[in-house]
Formats: C-alpha cells, structure tokens, sequence
C-alpha cells in the first residue's frame, strides 16, 4: 500500500510548467484572474508549493505563461486550423463555426475582459484582438470588400463576439437551447459573410 501512495505521490511532485499553466486557465474560467494563486492551486492540482516554484520564480511568472498558452491554443485550434481554407467565404464560415464551439477559450476571454486591468492580461488581450481582427479584415478583404469596409465588417464581426460573450457570461441572460444557438450563428453568418 505504501508503494502506491508514494507513486501517487511522486507523479504529482512530477508536474510540469504546462500541467501548471493549464490548472491556472481552467482557475481563471471558473473563477477569474485574481482567483490564481500559488497555495489554492497547489492544493486543487495535489502538490506542493514547492513544485511551483520549481517551474516558476512567482505567480505573476505563471499567469504571463498561462495566458501565453491560451493565445497559442488561440492561434494554433482556431485561427491556424481555417487560415488554410483557400475560399474566404468558406474561411470566414468555418471560423464563426468553430468560434461558436470553443467554450473553455470563450469562458477564459471572458474573465479576461474583466480583468483589463491587470498589467500581464491587458497586453495579451491588446494581441489577441488585433490578431483577430486582422485575421478576418484580411477574409473580408478577399471577399471583395474594400480596406475601409472589410476593417468596418472585421470590427463588427467580433463586436458581435465580445458582445455575444458578456450578454451570456458576464450578465447572465437566458441560455439559448442547442437549436435556438444553432440558428444564431447560421443568421450571424449570413449576415456578416458577404455573398
């Protein structure tokens, strides 16, 4: 019995940066950025303190490679994954399709719209936007539009975004069922995805 608890206990003490950087985004989804820090998380992932600050010299250090890692995953699962589609149309679709089903990233984007104000969180959230905004000024571009209203539509579009994401998680408003949601982003589609 002794033999088990000491391997639990070893594969615990063998945590790395990244299973600590995940622990810290699934604190923030559940309870925002000032919920991150060093005790609490150890606690929640069953380790010690120690093994923090054998990856990290300071929380401020965690939080900056935290939200580093889900502007990878942001760029990587999402942006990467469409970019290659050669119809903007079918780009622009297949972004509003996979943007609608990536929860976890909408939850965390959400805390940190509440915490603009933290110094490691304002500049992510400054690159992320631009990112994206780029990303679909340049569809919109291909699309035919011209660079005033294609960075008017980009803008517009992740309004809708940002906007979509406090109305449900920040204010609380009725959830919409599966088909009710289902039908907002086809509308949302067909409306800011130009024939």
């Amino acid at each position: 019995m002794s033999q088990v608890v000491a391997k639990n206990s070893e594969a615990r003490a063998r945590l790395s940066a990244a299973d600590w950087e995940q622990g810290a985004l699934d604190l923030i989804a559940e309870q925002g950025v000032a919920a991150v820090a060093v005790e609490p998380l150890a606690r929640r992932l069953g380790v010690t303190k120690g093994s923090f600050y054998w990856h990290f010299p300071t929380r401020e250090a965690l939080l900056r490679a935290a939200l580093e890692r889900w502007e990878r995953h942001d760029e990587d699962e999402v942006l990467g994954q469409v970019e290659p589609i050669p119809d903007p149309r079918e780009r622009l679709r297949e972004l509003f399709r996979r943007t609608s089903r990536e929860m976890q990233s909408h939850v965390i984007y959400s805390a940190l719209l509440r915490a603009l104000d933290h110094p490691i969180v304002q500049p992510v959230m400054s690159r992320v936007s631009q990112k994206r905004i780029d990303f679909l000024t340049i569809a919109y571009r291909q699309c035919g539009l011209e660079r005033k209203a294609a960075g008017h539509r980009a803008r517009l579009a992740y309004t809708a975004y940002a906007g979509f994401l406090q109305l449900s998680l920040q204010l609380g408003l009725p959830r919409l069922s599966h088909e009710e949601f289902d039908d907002y982003v086809a509308h949302t589609i067909a409306t800011l995805i130009p024939e």
